[in-house]
């Protein structure tokens, strides 16, 4: 998942964007203090612990609808925070009196056309995920080839869309799969030799990485065209198979230049002692 926060008048809400299902989740008490206009946080947070009570109450299916996000605290840690799509978001919104209601409704329908616009003009989605790499001083190089890798990532989700994959937890599986294959760890622990958390594996990765991220996902679902695999058992084995491809080849370069491809570096500011611990734990597993 993806952390950008957004901004209402002077408010800056917290939200998480999910990939795989491509939706926003936003944090809720985030939403509370500006539709109770309290400038405390502490306050809105127990004013949103007391509505859910009253709604669970009810038997209202909103509370179950929000889930647990970790999001940047105050204190600058990733913490535990209920959140909610714009859809229950706006139906939240109905249940708290007050002159902001209308204002947040519109700027949470704001999020969703601007969506609707990058799905009918992709070339806004990469023109903005651009313009946010080169902020945090990513290469032209480094750039290319995390877009050129996120449309071969596309085109891969496209095809187990329409062959009987369900977004969400199956693409996920999917990937592992393929990343495990190709790389020799898993996704999450791949993520943990770079120190990441709540963080995109794939804008953290090198160059090298990226590349054969592609080729394993590009292998992957010429190998699912070519079977007509369809559902998870038959596409778990073009997965296997198309990881394979990428890892010959990544074992063909690690033997030319004696270099790993896969490390612990990333685009964070530099680790603590866990964290290179942690890439050495690993590194001796693989």
């Amino acid at each position: 998942m993806a952390i950008q926060p957004a901004l209402f008048e002077t408010h800056a809400i917290r939200r998480v964007y999910d990939e795989e299902t491509e939706i926003w989740w936003f944090s809720v008490v985030d939403i509370i203090q500006v539709l109770t206009q309290q400038p405390d946080y502490q306050t809105a947070r127990k004013y949103w612990n007391k509505l859910k009570e009253r709604l669970g109450k009810e038997g209202s299916q909103l509370v179950t609808n929000c889930h647990q996000l970790k999001m940047l605290a105050a204190d600058g840690k990733q913490r535990p925070t209920d959140a909610a799509t714009a859809e229950t978001l706006l139906r939240l919104v109905q249940s708290v009196p007050s002159p902001k209601a209308e204002p947040i409704k519109l700027w949470l329908a704001k999020v969703g056309y601007e969506r609707m616009q990058e799905m009918a003009d992709p070339a806004l989605s990469l023109d903005r995920a651009r313009e946010t790499w080169q902020q945090h001083g990513r290469s032209e190089q480094w750039i290319q080839q995390r877009m050129t890798g996120q449309e071969t990532r596309n085109k891969l989700t496209d095809y187990w869309a329409n062959h009987d994959i369900k977004q969400g937890e199956e693409f996920a599986i999917l990937t592992n799969i393929i990343h495990q294959e190709w790389s020799g760890v898993s996704v999450k622990a791949h993520k943990g030799m770079k120190g990441l958390q709540d963080h995109n594996l794939r804008d953290h990765m090198s160059e090298a990485e990226l590349i054969f991220t592609a080729l394993a996902e590009l292998s992957t679902r010429q190998i699912a065209e070519t079977d007509d695999a369809a559902g998870m058992p038959e596409n778990k084995v073009a997965a296997k198979k198309g990881g394979a491809i990428a890892k010959q080849a990544r074992k063909a370069l690690e033997a030319k230049t004696g270099k790993p491809v896969v490390s612990g570096e990333s685009f964070l500011p530099p680790g603590k002692a866990s964290r290179r611990k942690a890439v050495k734990k690993i590194a001796k597993k693989k």
